[in-house]
């Protein structure tokens, strides 16, 4: 697991108010919490709290109603403004294109081609998003206990790998144009086309920006178009320069342009995919206060086993094992709902597992949180190449 947050690494020496020495992590056989055991947007069950008997462990599964229901909601509600944001945006953009594309071809403007390129990647990736969220609603099965929610990420893949495809395309009809001879860009029907991409992409832009925070669909969807917008600009320019100056080469010049653009759009778009599909720690969730807010509850010794993960957008799921105090009287009931408490409404949890421990035995101490922050530490300190050795098995 990794863990994205930028405070936690500063914070691991600070982290003293429990001795972990004291505790004896010889033999303990603790399972790891499959991802698809727990928590469904319908599957609503109440908290659990059982007393330890002849060594069985108290185990606390959490999707508490009040918490989930509400998050269901407005979860469904996000859902509601992101598809009808997504359909605008998919009919101006995909009209648009139609207009490009035979723009393009009757003035011969590469420039041009390639701006419509980058709408139809707009368009599908907006169509996709659209798919993913219908393919989403399905229920879910004992052969998919999450359901079909992950087809939003795979379809923000799919849009990201289209995107470098159509920038090696622009690329290469770039560096042709510039050693071909007798090709003529009439600069005129060009330039009216770009302002009118320029004015549905701002439009576009528009629509889409709220629903960019809540999904990485719409996040995609709105850099691209972003990035479409300053394409659409470049188009105007290179027209501008052919005009005023007969400067062919700008056409090729802007396209090539216009295709480091898309790259640098589609880059964040994929780093957020893969973090997802490698289950990495969500970068709103600092999990090292996560669990020194836990621990600082009375009875709580040690969180341990502890995973956080991304299902979809808006949603995230957290496990963890917890010992307690074997000394403590009080309620183990009130305790589970004040950790509860704590991950729904203090970091936006909402699937989450905690099994409460009274003893821990051979627990690996690479599954707790401060030996966690401590190797997102070196990996900081190593820099991108000296970092690369953790992905090796055993480092």
């Amino acid at each position: 697991m990794s863990s994205s947050s930028g405070s936690a690494a500063g914070a691991g020496d600070a982290h003293d108010h429990h001795d972990h020495d004291e505790h004896d992590h010889d033999a303990h056989d603790h399972d790891e919490h499959g991802h698809e055991a727990h928590a469904h947007d319908e599957h609503d069950h109440d908290d659990h709290g059982h007393d330890d008997h002849e060594g069985h462990d108290h185990h606390g599964h959490l999707d508490h109603e009040d918490h989930h229901g509400h998050a269901h909601d407005h979860s469904h509600e996000l859902r509601g403004l992101s598809r009808r944001s997504l359909t605008f945006a998919l009919v101006l953009i995909a009209g648009y294109m139609v207009a490009e594309i035979v723009g393009g071809i009757l003035s011969g403007s590469l420039a041009l081609l390639a701006d419509a390129g980058h709408m139809a990647t707009d368009a599908a990736a907006i169509g996709l998003a659209l798919l993913a969220m219908w393919i989403a609603e399905r229920a879910a099965s004992a052969e998919r206990t999450f359901g079909f929610y992950r087809t939003e990420i795979l379809a923000a893949l799919l849009n990201a790998v289209a995107l470098w495809l159509i920038v090696a395309w622009i690329c290469f009809e770039a560096y042709h144009r510039f050693f071909q001879e007798g090709t003529h860009v009439d600069g005129w029907p060009v330039l009216w086309v770009g302002l009118g991409g320029l004015a549905v992409n701002i439009a576009a832009a528009f629509i889409l920006h709220r629903s960019s925070e809540h999904s990485l669909n719409a996040e995609g969807a709105f850099q691209h178009v972003m990035a479409d917008l300053l394409g659409s600009v470049g188009v105007v320019i290179s027209s501008v320069l052919i005009i005023t100056m007969g400067w062919q080469v700008a056409d090729p010049i802007i396209s090539i342009v216009i295709g480091l653009l898309i790259l640098v759009s589609s880059w964040g778009l994929m780093t957020s995919v893969v973090h997802v599909l490698l289950e990495g720690t969500p970068e709103h969730i600092d999990v090292y206060r996560l669990c020194s807010d836990l621990e600082d509850l009375p009875g709580v010794t040690i969180v341990h086993d502890v995973h956080v993960w991304t299902i979809t957008s808006q949603s995230d799921a957290f496990t963890a094992h917890v010992l307690i105090d074997p000394g403590f009287d009080g309620d183990k009931d009130e305790l589970l709902t004040s950790m509860k408490n704590i991950v729904h409404e203090e970091f936006g949890i909402s699937h989450v597992t905690i099994q409460m421990e009274e003893s821990v035995r051979g627990c690996d101490e690479n599954h707790h949180v401060d030996h966690l922050v401590q190797r997102t530490r070196l990996v900081r300190e190593r820099g991108t190449w000296g970092s690369l050795r953790f992905l090796l098995p055993g480092t």
